[in-house]
Parts: C-alpha cells; structure tokens; sequence
C-alpha cells in the first residue's frame, strides 16, 4: 500500500506516513496557524498531486503558501471559493479553478473531479514517470467557512461526497475545522467522515503563545503533544 509523508517526524519515522484512502480532520482554534499546518501534510511529494480547495484564502495566497515550501507548485491545484465575488470576470486556468463562492458546493465537487482527471493525464505522459495511479493530496480549508454559508447536513452530505472520493483515489484528505465557533454535535457529526484527528491546543503565555497538536486515531494510537511554530512564512515542527 502506498504511504504518504506527512512532513510531520513523529508520523514520517514511527509510522512511515499515512496509508492511502486516509481522511483528516484538523481541528484547531483560531490563530493557530493550522492552514499551514494542513498545507504542510498536503504538500505533494515526487510523483504526487494536490488538490487545495480554498474557501478562505485565495488561489494566489495558497499558491505563496505551497510556494515556500519547495519546488512542487506544478503539481498543485486550486479551488478558489473567495476571488470570484469581487473579481467576476475571472477565468479558469488548469492549475486555478474559480467557483462563485463557498454555497456553490456542486461547482466545487464537480471541478475537483475535473481537476484530478487533468493531472492524472498529465501524470501519464510525466518525464519520469511516476507511481500508478498518481498519488493524489487533498486539502480543504476551511470547513468552518463552509458551515458558515450551508446547514450541517448540507455539509455533511458534501463532505461525504469528497471524503469517498478521496477514499476511490487512494488518496489522503485534509479537512480544517474551528474547534472554538461549533457545538459538540456538529464536531461529532464531521469526525464521523474522518480516519483520524490532528487537535491543536495554545496556550497564551506572559511572553509568547505556545502551540502543539496531537494525532488521534493513527493506527489505533495517540500521540503525544507535539510543538510546532510559524515564523516568516515557515513552520517548524519539533521531533
């Protein structure tokens, strides 16, 4: 079974990744960085794909995100779910993909299908080939938004669509979710979609704010705490 690099040491040495047809749900309060966090696990590796369906940043901040991090921007598209109010005329590119806004969830569904058919044609004929199928990567920020415009069953329901998808494909999904702006209900009525849990604590010290996470459900285990930090546009992980 293929298994995908998280970026994250503990899960990269303990357990060699994550195994395909893995969905995550990382659940985090505000100000704790977790989109970069999220775009850390979803960076593509060489022969892999990704998928950025953003409903709270645009195509070109997504793009700077995954941009610092290495040389894998060709392999990675995007879903922009924010441009397009204020920038009507925009057109679709075959690495940025523009729908109305975060209600438009049937637009999304069908250019994330589109938009995996487009690379794994480009991964067919790719100079040096890599694996088959190509690996594919999904990540969506954010599902709070996506709460905000729809009813939990019309996001559920959605992200029920995505999550199998991203099981057909053997892929591995990121999904990112505000623990502090929902009900127990509504966190408990996502988890159910989910493999595993990525939970993100911070703590607001006298001098600097602290911020670690744990991994819940990975093989069956938890992990202890770990540190991270976002500075200058890089995160470090600590392990």
């Amino acid at each position: 079974m293929y298994l995908y690099e998280t970026g994250i040491p503990v899960i990269d040495r303990d357990f060699r990744g994550l195994r395909a047809a893995t969905n995550i749900l990382l659940l985090a309060p505000p100000l704790s960085y977790a989109e970069h966090l999220a775009y850390r696990i979803a960076y593509p590796r060489d022969g892999e794909w990704t998928v950025v369906l953003s409903t709270d940043e645009r195509a070109s901040d997504v793009a700077g995100a995954f941009r610092r991090q290495g040389p894998g921007m060709n392999r990675v598209g995007i879903i922009d779910a924010v441009t397009k109010s204020s920038v009507p005329n925009l057109r679709d590119t075959p690495k940025a993909k523009f729908v109305t806004s975060p209600l438009d969830l049937t637009s999304m569904g069908i250019k994330f299908s589109r938009m995996v058919e487009d690379m794994w044609r480009e991964a067919v004929i790719a100079e040096p080939p890599g694996p088959m199928p190509p690996p594919v990567r999904l990540c969506l920020n954010s599902v709070s938004t996506l709460l905000m415009y729809a009813r939990l069953e019309v996001t559920f329901k959605f992200l029920h669509v995505i999550t199998n998808r991203v099981k057909k494909l053997e892929g591995v999904g990121i999904y990112v979710l505000n623990s502090e702006s929902f009900d127990e209900r509504t966190v408990s009525t996502i988890k159910q979609l989910m493999s595993m849990v990525i939970e993100v604590r911070t703590d607001d010290g006298r001098q600097s704010v602290e911020r670690d996470f744990r991994v819940t459900g990975i093989h069956g285990r938890t992990t202890p705490w770990i540190r991270y930090f976002y500075e200058d546009g890089a995160l470090t992980i600590e392990g």
